[in-house]
């Protein structure tokens, strides 16, 4: 089968819900090494894709010429909360090609920082958000930021033939070792085009992103990427957020980023391997709880990982009141390929 249960929740001793997905474990070479259900199952990317969609920026030396760092690079891969920091961060990377928010061509919505409800991060009395508040308005920075570099028009640059795609749709494939042609394109929350890949693939550009890829020459672009991603998670995600807390309990070796509707990648830079799952009915509390015991049960956890990530199993169910009044479990076990 495709998809197969990976997640459990239980309420007085029954099962009450069931995620089904699927998990594939690639290295770069792109060999399946483990999987959980089918590792070719067909799935959109969401914003896992967001450091390959940076790539002609980067291969063209666009990035370099501005003298954007890793920073404004971790902007480039982020889904942000929209906090101040992260706002400020948007405004010096328009600053840099003489632009403003409203070139963005992503939408608003209310910062993620305020769905999650973190103290000492309310929305200020009278706010409105605007583009730069949207989560992925970094990647969009680096897309007027490269139409401006290459002379081309700003008021179409999300259409799927537009220069700009054209490039981003060549590189993506490049990335995860497919023909652009092989990838279906719809169109993602902020209106870029977005490609269905099977998850091996997924998990072999991620394998590659965190490890290099020095049989193409997007080898440099990538190691430039992955390093800013994991010295300023804070900014490719945010306060609370799951791939922040992966990134740094990994100290160095995990490159992590979530995608819409139940998508996971992340990819270890010292075994130069990488999974991807997705959990189908786009749960995220399954998700990040299915991450964290596919790492596990890859050996890439030691004793203080495992506790720290602990949180993220989200294994007890508390109602209103405090009381315990279910579980969360994982039900599969990875396969040796």
């Amino acid at each position: 089968m495709q998809f197969v249960p990976l997640m459990e929740v239980t309420r007085g001793g029954m099962v009450e819900c069931q995620h089904w997905g699927a998990v594939a474990v690639v290295n770069r070479d792109g060999r399946v090494l483990a999987r959980v259900g089918d590792p070719y199952a067909v799935t959109f990317t969401r914003s896992t894709i967001k450091a390959f969609q940076a790539l002609p920026f980067l291969q063209s030396g666009g990035a370099r010429a501005l003298g954007w760092g890793p920073a404004e690079l971790a902007l480039l891969c982020a889904s942000h909360n929209g906090e101040p920091m992260h706002v400020e961060q948007v405004d010096h990377m328009l600053d840099s090609v003489n632009l403003s928010y409203k070139a963005l061509r992503c939408g608003c919505h209310v910062p993620m920082f305020a769905a999650l409800g973190l103290p000492g991060l309310e929305l200020p009395a009278g706010f409105a958000a605007d583009e730069r508040h949207n989560n992925c308005s970094g990647k969009h920075a680096g897309f007027v930021a490269h139409c401006v570099q290459q002379g081309w028009p700003l008021e179409d640059y999300l259409a799927p033939d537009h220069p700009l795609q054209t490039a981003v749709r060549e590189k993506v494939a490049q990335a995860v070792g497919l023909e652009p042609g092989q990838m279906a394109v719809g169109t993602d929350g902020c209106s870029a085009p977005n490609y269905a890949m099977p998850l091996a693939h997924l998990a072999r550009g991620y394998a590659r992103l965190a490890a290099g890829a020095p049989d193409t020459d997007l080898d440099e672009s990538l190691t430039q990427l992955a390093d800013a991603m994991v010295a300023r998670p804070e900014l490719g995600s945010g306060t609370g957020r799951h791939d922040q807390d992966f990134m740094r309990v990994g100290r160095g070796d995990w490159v992590s980023k979530t995608g819409a509707d139940g998508v996971q990648t992340v990819g270890s830079r010292s075994r130069g391997e990488a999974f991807a799952l997705k959990i189908m009915d786009g749960n995220m509390v399954a998700q990040v709880a299915a991450a964290v015991e596919v790492m596990d049960q890859l050996g890439w956890l030691d004793d203080a990982q495992r506790e720290a990530l602990a949180p993220r199993r989200s294994a007890r169910i508390i109602n209103a009141r405090g009381i315990e009044v279910g579980g969360r479990r994982p039900v599969f076990r990875l396969q040796l390929a």
